[in-house]
C-alpha cells in the first residue's frame, strides 16, 4: 500500500467500506435476485459491475448504483470510480462531494503501487487528480479544507507515476497561479503544459500556446508555435460544445487578431503536421 506518511487523506468519519480483491475482469453471469423488496444478491464484484454499467446505459439509474455499491464494497476499483463521479457530477444522484472524496479515497487507499497489475491503473490515477481537486480547493462543510501543497503531492504523483496530462496541466494551473506555500514558477508551469499539450490534453494547449505566442519569463515569442497550439486548442473546443471552454476561443481570437500572415501560414503547416503525426 501507499505508505501514510506520504498519502494520508483527510477522511470522513466512517467512509470505508471493507475490501476485498479488486476487479480483474467483467463477466456475463445473471446475478440471482432476492425476494421482492430487498436488495439484489449478486455472484461476485465483476458481475454486479457489469450489471451497474448496463443498467447505468439504460438509465436504470436506481439499479446501477446499487450494482456498483455492491461491487466497491467487495473492492472494485471501477465501481468506486463510477460511484465517485456520479456523486462528483449529480449525475443520477444527488450531488455529493463527501461521497464523491470518499469514493475517490478508496481507490487510491487501496492502490498497491507494487503490484503489477496494471489493468486499473486509468482509474487510479483519475482518483489522485479528483482527490488533488478536493484538496485544492476544499468540500463546504466537511473536514476537507484546502490545502494546496497536498494538492501538489497527489498531482504531481499522478504525473510523474502515470504520465497523467490532467495532472500535467494542473501542476501547470498551480505554478502560474500560486498558493499557499506554492510560489509562482512560470518555467515549471510551462514544462507540465508541454508535456500534456504532446498528450493532446487542449486546454494545455491553449495556455501553452498563448504564452508562446506572447513570450513569457525571459523567453522569446514563438508567435507560429504558439498559434499553431492555440489553432489545435480552439478546433478541440469548438469540438466539445463545453460552454466552460469559451475561454479557449478568447484566447485564440486575440492572438489570431495581431498575427501576421506569416505568422499565421506558419502555424498552419505547424498545426497540420502534428495532425498527421496524431
Amino acid at each position: 500500500m501507499l505508505a501514510a506518511s506520504r498519502f494520508s487523506l483527510v477522511l470522513m468519519a466512517g467512509c470505508f467500506i471493507a475490501v476485498g480483491t479488486s476487479a480483474s475482469a467483467l463477466d456475463g453471469n445473471d446475478y440471482a435476485p432476492a425476494n421482492k423488496g430487498s436488495l439484489q444478491v449478486f455472484k461476485n464484484p465483476q458481475q454486479a459491475l457489469r450489471v451497474g454499467v448496463d443498467g447505468y446505459r439504460s438509465g436504470d439509474v436506481k439499479s446501477s448504483v446499487e450494482a456498483f455499491k455492491y461491487a466497491a464494497a467487495n473492492g472494485n476499483p471501477l465501481a468506486r470510480w463510477k460511484l465517485g463521479k456520479m456523486y462528483a457530477d449529480g449525475d443520477g444522484v444527488p450531488h455529493d462531494d463527501a461521497k464523491a472524496f470518499d469514493y475517490f479515497s478508496q481507490i487510491v487507499q487501496n492502490y498497491d503501487e507494487d503490484d503489477d497489475n496494471r489493468r486499473d491503473m486509468s482509474v487510479v490515477s483519475n482518483a489522485f487528480v479528483a482527490l488533488g481537486v478536493y484538496s485544492l480547493n476544499g468540500i463546504a462543510n466537511s473536514p476537507v479544507k484546502p490545502n494546496p501543497e497536498r494538492a501538489l503531492e497527489m498531482f504531481q504523483y499522478a504525473a510523474l507515476t502515470f504520465g497523467n496530462a490532467d495532472a500535467q496541466y494542473n501542476l501547470a494551473r498551480l505554478f502560474l497561479d500560486g498558493a499557499d506555500g506554492i510560489p509562482k514558477d512560470i518555467r515549471q508551469a510551462a514544462r507540465w503544459l508541454s508535456l500534456a499539450a504532446e498528450k493532446n490534453h487542449y486546454q494545455a494547449e491553449a495556455l501553452l500556446g498563448h504564452m508562446l505566442f506572447n513570450g513569457f519569463d525571459g523567453f522569446a515569442q514563438q508567435r507560429a508555435k504558439g498559434l499553431m497550439w492555440l489553432t489545435l486548442a480552439r478546433d478541440a473546443a469548438l469540438d466539445s460544445k463545453d460552454p466552460k471552454d469559451g475561454w479557449i476561443v478568447d484566447l485564440y481570437n486575440k492572438a489570431a487578431d495581431t498575427a501576421t500572415d506569416n505568422d499565421r501560414q506558419v502555424a498552419m503547416v505547424y498545426a497540420e503536421e502534428r495532425r498527421k503525426r496524431n
